[in-house]
C-alpha cells in the first residue's frame, strides 16, 4: 500500500444516500445545537494537546505478558465530544469523524514536534464489526484516521493509514459490557488483514475513538503483535479512563 493512495480521502465507501442528506439537510452543532455543523466553540474542546492517560486495571492485567502502548486522549468522553462522536456513530452525521480526525491530525503534529512520536507514521484504525460499519454507512474511525492523515499531508508530513484489522464474526456490541465481558466478546476476534499492512518496519499509532475500558486496543495491539508490528503509540478522541498527573 503507498502512502500516498492511504492518505485519500473522499466519499469512498460512504453511503450515497446518506452523503446527499448530508449536503441538504440542517446539521446543527451536536455540543451546542447552534447554527454551525461543529462550531468553533465546540471544536475546541478537542484542540488542546494528547495527554497521556492511565490503561484501566483489568485491561492491564488481562494483557499477560504483552507490552502495552502508551494511549493518548485529546478530551474526556463528556460533553459536546461525546455527543460528536455519538452522532457520527449513531445518528447519520458522516461530517463529523471527518472533523474529529482532523483534531486526531493536529494532534499527532504535536506529538511529532516534541518527539514522541516518528516523523513518519502509519495510522491503524481499531477495528468495527462489518454489521455495525454496514448499518453506519461506513466506519467512523477509519473515516478519522483517513482524515488525520489528509490534514498531516496537507501540510507537508507524509502519513499513511493502514486498514489491516477486522473483527470477526460472534462479536456483539460492547454498549454495557463490563470490562470483563469486553474483553470475553472480543477474544481471538480482531485479526490482522495482510493486504491492509503498514510497511515492515514502519511506526505505527493505533487510533481508536474512544477508550472505555481498553479492551478494543488491548485486542488490537494483541492482533498487531502476533503478526510482527509493534504500536509506538494508542490515540483516541476521548477516553473514559483517567488522565495521569501531572504534564505528561
Amino acid at each position: 500500500m503507498s502512502i500516498v493512495r492511504s492518505i485519500e480521502v473522499g466519499t469512498a465507501g460512504r453511503n450515497p444516500v446518506r452523503v446527499a442528506l448530508d449536503l441538504v439537510l440542517p446539521r446543527p452543532c451536536p455540543g451546542c445545537g447552534g447554527p454551525q455543523p461543529w462550531c468553533p466553540g465546540c471544536a475546541s474542546t478537542v484542540a488542546g494537546r494528547p495527554r497521556l492517560v492511565r490503561w484501566p486495571e483489568d485491561t492491564r492485567d488481562g494483557a499477560g505478558g504483552l507490552l502495552l502502548p502508551p494511549v493518548r486522549a485529546l478530551a474526556r468522553y463528556a460533553g459536546p465530544v461525546r455527543a460528536a462522536i455519538i452522532a457520527g456513530k449513531e445518528r447519520g452525521r458522516t461530517d463529523l469523524p471527518v472533523a474529529l480526525g482532523e483534531a486526531v491530525g493536529r494532534g499527532l503534529l504535536r506529538l511529532r514536534r516534541i518527539s514522541v512520536i516518528p516523523a513518519v507514521v502509519w495510522i491503524v484504525p481499531a477495528p468495527s464489526r462489518r454489521s455495525a460499519a454496514r448499518r453506519r454507512g461506513g466506519d467512523p474511525v477509519t473515516t478519522m484516521a483517513r482524515s488525520a492523515a489528509a490534514l498531516m499531508a496537507s501540510l507537508g508530513v507524509a502519513c499513511g493509514v493502514a486498514p489491516c484489522l477486522y473483527t470477526a464474526g460472534g462479536a456483539r456490541d460492547s454498549v454495557g459490557l463490563d470490562a470483563t465481558a469486553r474483553a470475553a466478546n472480543l477474544a481471538g476476534r480482531v485479526r490482522f488483514r495482510p493486504a491492509g499492512a503498514p510497511p515492515r518496519g514502519a511506526a505505527v499509532v493505533l487510533l481508536d475513538d474512544v477508550l472505555t475500558t481498553g479492551s478494543t486496543l488491548l485486542a488490537a495491539t494483541r492482533a498487531l503483535s502476533v503478526a510482527g508490528i509493534g504500536v509506538s503509540t494508542a490515540f483516541t478522541v476521548a477516553t473514559v479512563a483517567p488522565w495521569y498527573s501531572g504534564r505528561r
